[in-house]
């Protein structure tokens, strides 16, 4: 699975040791319940009640919502402004990860284990019925700096650490394919995303990350998701967080 780079040299900077938190600094966070990741597209007709409920979702403290554009719309005759073919893949290996040579749009995957038609509401509000996050992640800002807490949990195995990168809003007038002439209104539009390392299970992790660099292109928060792989392919997610600017 290709990995689209978002910090660079970031990467460098980015610390695995245990870090004091100042005095006053405030870790305060709800435990999402749910990660909702979208599959859509502005060429795809069918997408826009995906769109809006993604939105509802997201105004929901305890689910983090993200919006993946994919771009194999892209023939109809309109490029999608935020799709990228390494979030088709994402999609992709979701689905051969269960078995699945199928993928379409709207999709919504809840946890990284259940994929749903996304423009179903009661569909999507069974899958997320009773579902829970079991690890706490927290994410506190120091200064500049972004510190990222993933406690020990023996009981889950190790996972990979994600982060991703968004836009809480875009404006986009369509021009052409099924949505021609439409102003769309978009939400937690995925930017970017990046691996920052394992998680191992028996330590945990403590991240710390310099904020002008990990919201440096024009996205207004990013999310924390630990995520188990399977030979390769994303499995479960096990704990999330977010921070917006």
């Amino acid at each position: 699975m290709t990995i689209r780079p978002l910090l660079g040299p970031v990467l460098g900077i980015v610390t695995l040791a245990l870090l004091a938190l100042p005095a006053g600094a405030d870790t305060s966070q709800t435990r999402p319940k749910a990660v909702v990741e979208l599959f859509t597209s502005q060429g795809c007709a069918s997408c826009p009640p995906a769109d809006a409920l993604l939105t509802s979702l997201a105004s929901k403290g305890d689910i983090v919502a993200l919006a993946y554009h994919v771009d194999y719309w892209d023939y109809v005759g309109w490029e999608d402004t935020f799709g990228d073919p390494t979030y088709s893949d994402r999609q992709r290996a979701y689905a051969k990860g269960w078995g699945s040579t199928r993928i379409y749009t709207p999709q919504m995957v809840v946890n990284g284990a259940e994929g749903v038609v996304g423009s179903r509401r009661d569909e999507v509000h069974d899958a997320l019925d009773g579902v829970s996050l079991p690890l706490d992640v927290t994410i506190t800002q120091s200064g500049d700096m972004l510190k990222i807490d993933v406690p020990a949990n023996r009981a889950l195995g190790n996972a990979v650490i994600w982060m991703v990168s968004y836009l809480d809003r875009a404006d986009v007038a369509v021009e052409k394919g099924e949505n021609a002439g439409k102003s769309m209104v978009y939400t937690q539009v995925v930017t970017g995303r990046q691996a920052l390392g394992m998680w191992e299970a028996s330590t945990g992790a403590n991240l710390k990350l310099p904020l002008p660099a990990v919201l440096n292109d024009g996205s207004t928060g990013i999310a924390i998701l630990v995520q188990k792989e399977r030979n390769g392919l994303p499995g479960p997610i096990l704990g999330a967080a977010t921070f917006e600017r």
